[in-house]
């Protein structure tokens, strides 16, 4: 099991909701239902209520109204279309809060190089449970980061006693990949999407890596590097030492399960607020706050001004002049 960090005062979190996590749905339609989308297959009629669901995973052979898309959307649920070889495609609602302050902070630490190097320092501190000394390089961040990653390898299949002869996959030759690689990337798969859906749900840009860069999903993958070694890989290896058959399927009911245990959405937020707070910059202090109020701005050389507003409109008490024309 994934460890468990204490929560913080929930009260600073975005509203996201954790609690079926994701649910994958492969060879159905899913149709709208009140507020709940329907799942038909073969096996008959099921309700699901959006408002408790943060990830829906489509895999093949599946339909989706319309109406369906809508209900998720308004709810802020990400919705995944996976293929044959996890080909992923990403699209998701407005996620839980309407400020762009997060992802201004985000923005702000990307452009500026200072800030982006402490924001990559923080993104690899955050992977070891024991605090590292101060003063180590990026350098010697990337090399403690490959021994630990390389070391998780090695210990589950020393535990399990599945082989790893390494991470080899081919995504047009799927079934060529041993069950382990097949494991792993089905995991990492379900990751991607939780990690997609906390990402938006809190108001941040999936796109604005530091680590990864030039991709759409690039800070997600930065963010799911988190907590690979204690997730995916673990689910890997204990899922294919149960059974090689039909390891997809069961790497994601595991994987679910550890996310519900462990409340990894929740942690998932924590640790986005963590990585950009106390940068140095103005809005320290309002960063953290969680509220969904519209900020409706103009932006300004001497300062932000109020939006909604006409500033053709004469001040209050004054009439309004003929135009010269």
């Amino acid at each position: 099991m994934p460890p468990v960090r204490p929560s913080r005062n929930l009260r600073l979190l975005p509203k996201f909701r954790d609690g079926l996590s994701y649910l994958y749905v492969e060879r159905a339609i899913v149709e709208q239902e009140s507020q709940a989308i329907a799942i038909f297959d073969k096996t008959g009629v099921t309700l699901v209520p959006v408002a408790a669901l943060g990830v829906l995973f489509l895999g093949p052979g599946t339909r989706i109204t319309h109406a369906a898309m809508r209900t998720l959307g308004e709810n802020g649920c990400s919705v995944v279309w996976i293929g044959e070889g996890f080909a992923r495609l990403y699209a998701h609602g407005y996620g839980a809060t309407r400020s762009a302050r997060r992802l201004y902070r985000q923005a702000q630490a990307w452009a500026d190089p200072r800030l982006h190097l402490e924001v990559v320092m923080r993104l690899y501190r955050f992977r070891f449970r024991e605090p590292l000394p101060q003063g180590l390089t990026l350098q010697q961040l990337l090399g403690m980061e490959g021994v630990r990653v390389r070391d998780a390898y090695a210990h589950w299949s020393q535990e399990t006693g599945v082989p790893w002869y390494g991470r080899r996959y081919d995504r047009r030759n799927w079934e060529e990949a041993d069950p382990v690689n097949r494991a792993l990337s089905a995991a990492s798969a379900c990751l991607y999407g939780l990690c997609h859906a906390a990402i938006v749900a809190a108001g941040f840009s999936p796109a604005l890596g530091f680590i990864h860069t030039g991709h759409l999903l690039s800070f997600v993958w930065d963010i799911a590097d988190l907590y690979r070694t204690d997730i995916v890989i673990p689910a890997a290896f204990l899922t294919v030492v149960d059974d090689e058959f039909d390891v997809e399927r069961r790497v994601r009911w595991r994987v679910r399960e550890w996310v519900q245990e462990a409340r990894l959405l929740e942690r998932v937020v924590e640790d986005l607020l963590r990585l950009f707070a106390k940068l140095g910059l103005p809005g320290d202090d309002k960063f953290e706050r969680a509220d969904d109020e519209d900020e409706n701005r103009l932006w300004d050389p001497g300062g932000e001004v109020e939006g909604g507003i006409n500033y053709g409109d004469p001040p209050a008490g004054e009439s309004a002049e003929e135009p010269a024309w």
